[in-house]
């Protein structure tokens, strides 16, 4: 027979204990009059929950879960019954036993254990190990590096000090050949190499410094990603990093961790473009994006049209599509934490690789998504009423401005200075002589991009020359790079992602440099490189886009790539196509190959015989 359940609208729960018959009971504890006893409401709801002082879920034969350590303490109702439903995957099964946001103060006792010779990396539980330290932003690398981790920050438009750079160096230059720093295509800073034994002191430098990794990782908000020449840029028509800032802080509860926003249902992307043309953000390939546009109503009042659902993965490459809302500056914080609230409520919890937003999107509709947006914003009237349909966007094309270079800034007398990092790889001393450069001839600061560069703002002008004649910019960080390698983006690839079916980074950088040593070309050409088919090298975007895959020689397996051509970026953005299933990936196959696709489509012209 079919029980009747009940459900309480408070959800202040925290306990569940063991109960008979293989489920489990909550236990509820109060928390003032509003979630006393006599005041908890209860509505009819289908089976398996009775509330009345008790609430139990049947959970079949699976154990007890501790409502004070588990991922579902912050979750509505309704995404707690489907995180733990039979066909739930086994993350979110991972989450409900012990939330991720337990290595928040685990890893400092990790790090000390180690250290102090009680325990080893290999001895610490497997799912704290591999999987809940991604909440701090630790990744072990076990194939490649094992008992090494990777750490991932956050650094929201990319904007580093040369304090910042001095400590990336101090932390890596110690693990020697494995000890690097990767810029990384959402704007942001890897290190590489880490021990866990050191973890706790670097979590604790970074945040002196004003950084963090916390909620880096697994089911969060990723990286905030913005325009690079933000504050600098002539044409930007506002200064994004403020709000970029304020989102991550109430992401992140200003870098200490917000255990509220940490058990969403899969990685979620914002970025933010302050430019109508350039979209040096790639607002079209993110979760939530959002395009700076005047009022549709009111011209010179600013805000943002909100476009929502890109993506990419191994299963799906989908750009965003319009939300059609006009949010204004003053509740851009607010809707992004009512986005986030919306797809951690409601998002799907079954099969891992279909729990991105776009495919709640695709289930619930664009126009109940959007209701459901507006209503968690829980707005007054007045506050409502500044919200509009999303303002027409300006026609344009499908690339932007080059950040590489000399550029005049928006302030009088000052330049930024732009420097292609080739594939985003630094080690210690470059981080040290970049902190040297920014100090002698900046304010201090640089940014990094998505394209893997970076910019030193704030240049007087009768300080460019010297700069530009420094060795690190004339020898390796190359002012004026060549037309291939100065546009080259690479994921990580195989030396240290255990996803890569390819090494990437050297060889891009290699084959981009055989290639311009054999033709000559009119305009810069973006190849983007990813190792495997979640694409963290973005190669949809790529102009030629080339991704790990298994090719044959001879009948036999060898390193291949597939190929893919047309992507676009800037104002009207396209996805590449595939061109190629698998090509072979070493160096004397994949170099005339690519120049035939060079001159064929790119009207390259091979050199001139010496």
């Amino acid at each position: 027979a079919r029980r009747r359940r009940t459900v309480m609208d408070c959800t202040s729960l925290v306990g569940f204990v063991g109960s008979g018959g293989g489920g489990v009971e909550l236990k509820k504890r109060t928390y003032g009059s509003a979630c006393t006893r006599s005041s908890v409401k209860e509505k009819t709801v289908s089976s398996n929950v009775r509330v009345g002082g008790v609430v139990r879920m049947d959970m079949g034969d699976q154990p007890a879960i501790d409502m004070s350590k588990s991922g579902l303490k912050f979750l509505s109702e309704d995404a707690r019954m489907r995180a733990v439903q039979k066909k739930a995957n086994p993350f979110e099964k991972m989450k409900a036993e012990k939330c991720g946001s337990s290595v928040w103060e685990d890893v400092f006792k990790m790090s000390a254990a180690i250290r102090e010779g009680k325990t080893s990396w290999e001895e610490l539980d497997l799912d704290d190990r591999d999987k809940r330290l991604k909440w701090i932003g630790l990744f072990h690398r076990a194939k490649a590096t094992p008992g090494r981790f990777m750490m991932r920050l956050r650094v929201p438009n990319g904007e580093l000090t040369a304090d910042q750079l001095d400590f990336f160096a101090s932390v890596v230059e110690k693990y020697g050949d494995d000890g690097v720093a990767d810029i990384t295509t959402r704007q942001n800073i890897q290190l590489r190499g880490i021990q866990l034994e050191d973890a706790g002191e670097i979590i604790d430098g970074l945040r002196k410094l004003g950084l963090t990794s916390v909620q880096s990782g697994m089911d969060n908000l990723r990286n905030m990603v913005g325009n690079p020449l933000a504050g600098i840029d002539p044409l930007e028509l506002c200064d994004t990093r403020p709000f970029m800032q304020a989102i991550q802080d109430m992401v992140t509860n200003s870098g200490d961790g917000n255990a509220e926003l940490t058990n969403l249902p899969r990685k979620f992307n914002i970025s933010m473009n302050s430019t109508l043309y350039d979209n040096f953000a790639h607002t079209h390939i993110n979760d939530l994006g959002l395009d700076v546009a005047e009022h549709p109503s009111h011209p010179g009042e600013l805000g943002f049209n909100a476009i929502v659902g890109g993506m990419f993965s191994g299963q799906r490459a989908v750009m965003s599509i319009p939300l059609d809302l006009w949010v204004p500056q003053n509740l851009v914080v607010p809707f992004c934490k009512a986005v986030l609230e919306v797809f951690r409520d409601h998002g799907p919890r079954a099969t891992r690789t279909k729990c991105r937003l776009m495919y709640y999107i695709d289930e619930v509709g664009i126009d109940t998504f959007r209701e459901q947006v507006i209503a968690a914003m829980n707005l007054t009237d007045e506050q409502s009423a500044t919200l509009d349909k999303a303002a027409p966007a300006p026609a344009g094309s499908g690339h932007h401005r080059s950040v590489v270079g000399v550029h005049p800034q928006k302030q009088e007398g000052l330049s930024w200075v732009g420097c292609c990092v080739p594939v985003g790889r630094m080690t210690a001393a470059d981080m040290r002589e970049v902190s040297r450069l920014t100090r002698e001839y900046g304010d201090g600061t640089c940014r990094v991009t998505v394209g893997q560069d970076i910019v030193f703002p704030n240049i007087p002008n009768d300080k460019v020359s010297a700069l530009t004649a420094e060795p690190l910019l004339t020898e390796k960080f190359l002012v004026s790079p060549g037309r291939l390698v100065g546009s080259l983006v690479s994921c990580t690839g195989a030396q240290f992602c255990p996803f890569g079916l390819v090494e990437t980074k050297q060889r891009a950088h290699r084959i981009a440099k055989k290639l311009e040593e054999r033709i000559d070309l009119s305009r810069d050409v973006r190849i983007h490189w990813t190792g495997c088919p979640n694409s963290c090298g973005q190669a949809q975007i790529g102009e030629i886009g080339l991704m790990g895959a298994p090719a044959r020689v001879d009948g036999k397996a060898v390193e291949g790539v597939r190929v893919m051509l047309g992507g676009e970026i800037g104002s009207a953005p396209e996805l590449a196509t595939q061109f190629e299933k698998a090509v072979p990936a070493d160096d004397e196959s994949l170099v005339p190959y690519l120049e035939k696709i060079l001159v064929e489509k790119f009207g390259a012209t091979p050199k001139s015989a010496a």
